[in-house]
This record gives C-alpha cells, structure tokens and sequence, in this order.
C-alpha cells in the first residue's frame, strides 16, 4: 500500500474514533414524546457504565453513598467462649468397610461430573442448564451460578482440571453490572460471594481471582444497605445506585433474607481488613437481637420484618423455622464458630431461640413404627395460644444439622438427641414416599402428648386425621371410606395426611443434617441412611443432560414427570454433602471449616 494512501486510512480511522467518542461523551437531547424519563434515565445510565473510550472503567467503589457510614463496628476481639472440640473421635475402619465408602464415593462423585458436564456442554458461564430440553437459565443474574457456587464441591472431589476450566471462565465475569434490574441480595450473596469465598479459602488462598472477585460483588452488594437506617433492599434495582438514587429498605422483608448475610460479608471483612461489611450485617444483627423477645412469639421472629422502621412486624402472625426463615437461624451458631466466640451474640440469640422453636415449633408426627422423630412445623399466633400447623417441608431438614453442631459448641449435649429425632423426621419422609424421596411440603399427623409414650400408632385415628383434611376440618360420618379413597387417590403413607407440594427441587438440607451429625456422633447408620438416598435421588433424577428435578415423588417408572430445572445448588450442595459423609473425616472437618 502506497505511503499516503495508508496515512489517508489511518486519518480516516482516527477521525471516525473520534466522531463517535464525542458523540457519546456530550448529552443526549431529551426526548419530548412518551417515556422521555425512562430513554433519559436509560441513556444516563449508559454513560456512567460505559463512559467510552476516554473515561474511567465503572467501579462500585467510585459510586458515593448517600448515607455514609461515620463509625464503622469492627470485628469483635474481647474475651473468646471456648469452642470445644466438634467431631467425633473416629476410629479406623475395616478394609470392607473402606472399600464400600470408596465405591459410593465414586458413584456420588459420577453423579456431579454428569451434573457438570451438562452444565458446561450446554449452558456455560450461564446460571444454569436446563436439563431436559439442554438450554439454560439465567435467575440469578446472569453471572454463571451454576459454575461460581460449585467451586469448591471442585476442589473437595480433587476435580483439578473442572477448576481450573472454571477459574478461567471466572475471567469472564463482570461483578460491576447485571441484566437483571432486579437482583435478590440473599441470593446473589450465598450463590455468588460465598462460592468464591470458601473456594479461596479451600485453595488456600493460592488464586487470587477469587478474592478479587469476591470484593468486586462485595463492593455492589454494600450499595443495597446505602439507605437511610443502613438496613438492607433485599429485593435490589442496583440502577437506582448507579443514578445516585435515594434507596429504602425492604417494608415486607422475609426473614431469612434479612439475616443471611453475616458468614459470608463477615468472611470477606477478615480476609480484606475491611470492616464496611461486617458493620453492615452487625447493625441489622443488632436489630434482630433487640427485636427478638418482643415478637408475638418471643425467643423467634416472624416470616416478615419491616425494615423501614428498624422493627420487628407486629402484624405478621407466622412462626418457622422452614423457608423464608431458615438460614437465619441456621448462620447464628456458624457465626459463633467464624467470629472464633469472641462475641456472644449469635450465642445468646441461638440459646434463646432453641428453647422457644422446641416448645413451638418442633412437634412429633405419629408414625407407624413409634420411631422417636420430630420435624419442624408452621405456627401462626393470633391470639394467646399459638396454633401449630403440622407441616414438614425440605427447607426445615437443616434443622438436625443445626441443633447438632450448637450442642457441641454451646455444650448442650443432651440436644444431641433432639438432633437425631430432627433427622429422623426426615429420614422417614423420605423413606415413606413411593420413590424413596421427600416430598418438597407435606403436613402430618402430630402426637398431642408431650409424653414420648403416649404418642403411639393407631390406624383409626390417621385415617381420622386424613378425612378431617380432606373435608376441611370437620370429621364427616363414615370417615374411613372417605379416608380410604383420599389415602388411595394421593398415595398417602401412613402417618400423612396431605401431600401440599410433591415436588422434589434436589435441595441439600436433608444430607447436610445427615453430614453433621455424622461427623459429631460416628454413627454408621447414618452413612448408610444417606446412601439409600442417594440412590433414589440419582435414579430418579437423572437425564441425559444431568439431573432434574421432579414434578411428584409418588411417581414411578413411565408416569414419572421430571421438571426442567436443576438449580446450583444441586453441585454446590447436595452432592458436596453426599460426597463428604463418605469421605475421610478430615476432609473438610468441622473443627476447621464452616460449611
């Protein structure tokens, strides 16, 4: 090419640039005809993301918050409640009983690379796969969930080259902004900022990127607590950040979305040396504490909290420990343990909720075999007396694990003994359903005794229980035809009385409770109680893709529908916990890590 002509290209190129840098630096004129405001508000939201060619990259840390913090709380340093020792002091096994973990370990471990191979075959760096049609979703963001919240299941199966792929799609990932308008806080922190946190804490902080990218989502994640009593939006239009607009917190916040926060921001407090997040999670866990024995049922707050007040909602009547309240409860003794009992917060809001949700909350279903058992209920307090809705449902299942892992901390060991009847309560839905699996929300027929000896079998009295449901509390004449069409046409196990959601979504509570309270007690039976598990789930669930979750757990065989749906949780969880009760118990041990 000719001297003049290249210099011609070259100064027709520049030229271009520069026309269309100026072009999208200057502001645009305002638009006079419908949604002027929202083309006006989108196009000033263009410019502060994407400044062009000569501005400043968007970064959180550069957006001013309108409510500054002035003094930030610090991580507590006073005097430590002594931990005492949480695992089982186990022995060695025989060379059979080695030989039947290792192959289980296998199976589990099969099971994940299938999971994981559908997902990065067909729905990489998006949030999930689609397991039936092999598309993908994008709920929680947009920002690969599937393949963040997994990482450490990774490297706790020694998956070396799947971390590494995943580490190099991690470089791909934009924390700064999202798709989505909307994002749930709750979500976006224990899916996101908590995959990336234990991943860099199990890889013994030899990657940065996890770091990094844990701080990016950290520093967004602060703007939704930028309101004007620091309490946070749990449902978020983070645009309304980036604009500069004034924020409120949630007024129908749901608990466990309000009080999720604290392992995850206090974690990437202590590794930064930043205290802007743990000061976030400490003002609404002091609000939580001030709130909690002034609720309609003291010791346990309600499924809803106004968080413009800075108040615990007096209108809301229902109590649980199930979901839209369940991680609270659940973070409370593992904020102990990460803040190493140097506050005796968490420990104090544990002992007095416990006592409460056993008075309350905890009932025992009758069932057939007079197996001690309890499962987490509903309960609604309109009045002096508190009413008990006796509903099991897979949200609650962490229940055991949680009591379990107090007892030993907080040296309470005769809660050992509520934790195993909390397991065995769910142990039993499991077991009862036609495919071996627990239904996502079923209710029961409770023992109305306190006295253990008292609550036993009669067939009379479930069938009794069964035609009341059925007939909208009134006990019609001849109930036990009426109970017998109704057992028959919702294939209902004895002790059941309704099958409300018999979906199977492949959640984790069940197993993780089985993992601790393995790993506290030793007790084999639990290993093999989870295998049976196991090999429902896996035969059930799985697709070509990966595996999906169910439409009914009564079905079997041909009739069985499978949703297209297998949420992260699935790698992250699930099949983690599976994986380590069958693992050496050093692995991951609970007197190492937080899980």
């Amino acid at each position: 090419m000719f001297p003049p002509l290249r210099r011609f290209i070259i100064i027709a190129i520049l030229a271009i640039s520069f026309f269309i840098v100026t072009f999208h630096s200057f502001p645009r004129p305002a638009h006079h005809h419908g949604h002027g405001k929202r083309h006006e508000r989108h196009d000033q939201l263009q410019r502060i993301l994407h400044p062009g060619f000569f501005g400043s990259k968007f970064k959180w840390t550069n957006v001013k918050q309108k409510f500054p913090v002035q003094t930030f709380a610090t991580l507590p340093t006073g005097p430590a409640h002594s931990i005492p020792k949480i695992q089982y002091d186990f022995k060695s096994e025989s060379s059979e009983r080695v030989a039947e973990r290792k192959r289980r370990l296998r199976a589990i471990e099969e099971s994940f690379r299938h999971s994981w191979e559908g997902y990065k075959k067909n729905a990489w760096l998006q949030d999930e796969v689609t397991p039936v049609s092999g598309s993908y979703r994008n709920p929680f963001g947009s920002w690969a969930a599937t393949l963040v919240d997994s990482l450490d299941t990774l490297l706790i199966m020694g998956l070396k080259s799947e971390f590494n792929d995943a580490l190099s799609g991690l470089k791909h990932i934009d924390f700064a902004t999202s798709p989505q308008h909307e994002l749930n806080v709750f979500e976006t922190t224990i899916r996101y900022l908590g995959g990336l946190l234990s991943a860099y804490d199990l890889s013994e902080h030899k990657h940065h990127i996890l770091l990094q990218k844990a701080t990016e989502l950290g520093n967004m994640l602060y703007h939704a607590f930028d309101t004007p009593n620091r309490m946070p939006i749990t449902r978020w239009d983070w645009q309304q950040a980036v604009l500069g607009e004034e924020q409120k917190p949630s007024k129908h916040a749901l608990l466990a979305e309000v009080g999720s926060f604290m392992l995850e921001f206090t974690r990437l407090s202590q590794l930064t040396g930043d205290p802007k997040w743990y000061d976030a999670i400490a003002r609404v866990t002091n609000n939580l504490e001030n709130w909690q024995n002034d609720t309609r049922l003291p010791g346990l707050w309600p499924v809803t909290v106004d968080m413009t007040t800075g108040a615990s909602s007096q209108k809301d009547s229902t109590f649980t420990i199930g979901g839209m309240a369940d991680s609270l409860y659940e973070y409370l003794p593992k904020e102990h343990i990460l803040l190493g009992g140097h506050s005796g917060q968490y420990r104090n809001m544990f002992l007095t909720a416990l006592p409460a949700a056993k008075e309350h909350i905890f009932f025992r279903p009758l069932n057939p075999r007079n197996v001690p058992m309890l499962l987490p209920g509903n309960v609604k307090k309109y009045s002096a007396k508190p009413k008990l809705t006796p509903d099991g449902e897979h949200l609650a299942c962490f229940a055991g694990g949680m009591v379990a892992l107090a007892a030993k901390i907080f040296h309470q060991p005769n809660e050992l003994e509520t934790a195993r009847e909390l397991v065995e309560g769910c142990y039993w839905a499991y077991s009862s359903m036609p495919s071996g699996i627990m239904p996502e929300i079923f209710t029961t027929m409770p023992c109305q005794s306190k006295n253990l000896k008292d609550c036993t079998w009669n067939d009379d009295l479930w069938k009794r229980a069964v035609a009341e449901k059925a007939n909208r509390g009134s006990v019609p004449d001849g109930y036990i035809s009426k109970a017998q069409k109704v057992i028959a046409e919702g294939k209902l196990a004895p002790g059941f009385t309704e099958i409300r959601d018999p979906r199977f979504l492949l959640r984790p509570e069940a197993i993780e409770s089985l993992f601790v309270l393995y790993r506290v007690t030793g007790d084999v039976k639990l290993q093999d109680m989870a295998w049976e598990m196991f090999q429902s789930i896996n035969n059930a669930t799985r697709t070509e893709v990966a595996h999906a979750a169910l439409k009914d757990v009564r079905q079997l065989g041909a009739e069985r529908e499978h949703l297209d749906n297998m949420e992260s949780f699935w790698t992250a969880e699930t099949l983690k916990y599976f994986y380590l009760i069958f693992s050496e118990p050093d692995v991951i041990s609970l007197d190492e890590y937080v899980l």
